[in-house]
């Protein structure tokens, strides 16, 4: 899976979209000299267990391993049958070696793995640092990506097309390259790393059905989660190995997820709402690169009348809804806050959603503080800082937080602005990188104030 942020091109402000995933290939910043707060980073992982059935969960395991995002099937289970060993190659950025080491010491206490990092010789797992412009000369539409059987960019470059890197002809794994961007912010190397890091060890499909994961285009999670840790755990479970059928690994994961999950056994089965393809092709027309405002406006109301169509009451319902907000708000935002209502009225449906919901929230708090009513603003933001922190997303929780700083300054609470104002920079840097990117957002931020229009 090509890491491609669709969720995340919340145009007022998030960063840009990314590209849309190319078929079969799994994907998901140098810090310079600063006049800002240093960056924060975050500490103990929060990660929220999985509140559905373990039957559902079953079948979700099924979706991941055995189907690659184009649709195509996949014969067998496989994953790698020894203790993982990564090295880190390349022109890493000094935010590389930290997120990695605590996302390997999450792997091996959530998900049981025996996964070490060496320094030299030949790793199962190559994590190599290349630019930006290398990636996307190689894959136009890829901001990072995972393949199997190479080792460096190079050897990816040289064998690209030789079944050795073919995802449907692999029988187990022993050697996987990753390669994301050196040039980018932090977090979002930090978020290929996971995403990328996840899918070299386990599954290779994304689910848009997923509320609560990284194996979900919407990228709205972007670490890993506690359903992500329980799929990996039992991805290498003693009862599964490579080569396994996919009703031979069908047969054994009942009692499989009542082990490494007993309370997932409680929660009552729901039926599953496959997504049709056609509601992901209008998604990525929608969201992605190229078309026009007129096709984008079409696909997102053909992804709606999908939504609505199908009776989901679900965030891919929300999704659809964000969507034509997304689109209307230029044009009419009058109407764009309705569909962004309609959303969060979804969301509201069930707690795995909160993380949605906080997006959502940006575009609604930033229109109360554009037609000047700040209560309203940090009465919605407030809720979602604690939901952005949970989830260690640093550009989100950074956003809110200045968004709240405007609403203060609207509410005559200027010393309370200043201090929630600077207490955010050290995030913004996490999660927007450079001194540049962190004080156009400031001011992308601040231009939505009526008090200051007309400044200098």
């Amino acid at each position: 899976m090509i890491r491609a942020a669709l969720f995340l091109c919340f145009g007022l402000v998030l960063a840009a979209c990314n590209a849309v995933p190319l078929a079969d290939t799994p994907t998901r910043a140098k810090i310079t000299d600063s006049t800002l707060p240093p960056m924060k980073a975050f500490a103990t992982p929060a990660p929220s267990a999985p509140g559905r059935s373990n039957a559902n969960i079953a079948a979700d395991f099924l979706s991941l391993h055995f189907q690659l995002e184009s649709g195509r099937k996949l014969e067998v289970f496989t994953r790698f049958e020894m203790p993982i060993t990564v090295r880190v190659t390349g022109s890493p950025p000094p935010s590389l070696e930290p997120d990695l080491r605590r996302l390997l010491v999450r792997l091996r206490r959530e998900a049981g793995l025996d996964i070490r990092q060496i320094t030299s010789g030949a790793a199962n797992i190559t994590i190599e640092a290349v630019s930006r412009t290398e990636i996307r000369r190689a894959l136009p539409q890829a901001a990072c990506f995972v393949v199997p059987n190479v080792s460096s960019f190079d050897e990816f470059r040289r064998d690209r097309r030789k079944p050795k890197t073919n995802w449907s002809v692999l029988r187990t794994r022993t050697r996987m390259g990753i390669f994301v961007p050196y040039d980018t912010t932090p977090q979002e190397l930090r978020d290929c790393l996971h995403e990328e890091l996840a899918q070299a060890l386990g599954p290779l499909n994304d689910l848009y059905r997923l509320p609560d994961s990284v194996f979900n285009d919407d990228n709205v999670h972007t670490v890993l989660t506690g359903f992500d840790m329980l799929i990996l755990r039992a991805t290498y479970a003693p009862e599964l190995h490579s080569g396994m059928t996919e009703g031979q690994v069908a047969a054994l994961l009942p009692a499989l997820l009542a082990r490494l999950n007993p309370a997932g056994n409680r929660h009552p089965a729901a039926p599953v709402a496959e997504t049709p393809r056609s509601w992901i092709d209008a998604v990525q027309t929608a969201l992605g690169p190229g078309a026009a405002p007129a096709a984008r406006y079409a696909a997102a109301t053909a992804a709606a009348r999908t939504a609505q169509s199908l009776g989901w009451q679900d965030h891919r319902r929300a999704f659809s809804d964000y969507m034509l907000g997304r689109i209307t708000q230029m044009t009419d935002p009058d109407a764009a806050q309705q569909y962004f209502r309609a959303a969060l009225h979804y969301l509201s449906q069930t707690p795995a959603t909160r993380l949605h919901a906080a997006y959502v929230v940006t575009q609604t708090a930033a229109y109360a503080v554009a037609t000047g009513n700040g209560a309203q603003a940090v009465r919605e933001i407030d809720p979602m800082l604690d939901v952005a922190a949970r989830a260690e997303n640093a550009a989100l929780l950074s956003t809110l937080m200045l968004l709240k700083a405007e609403a203060l300054d609207q509410m005559g609470r200027p010393d309370e602005a200043r201090s929630v104002r600077l207490d955010s920079l050290g995030w913004a840097r996490y999660g927007f990188g450079t001194d540049w990117a962190v004080r156009a957002k400031m001011r992308e931020i601040a231009a939505l104030n009526p008090q200051n229009r007309g400044r200098g």
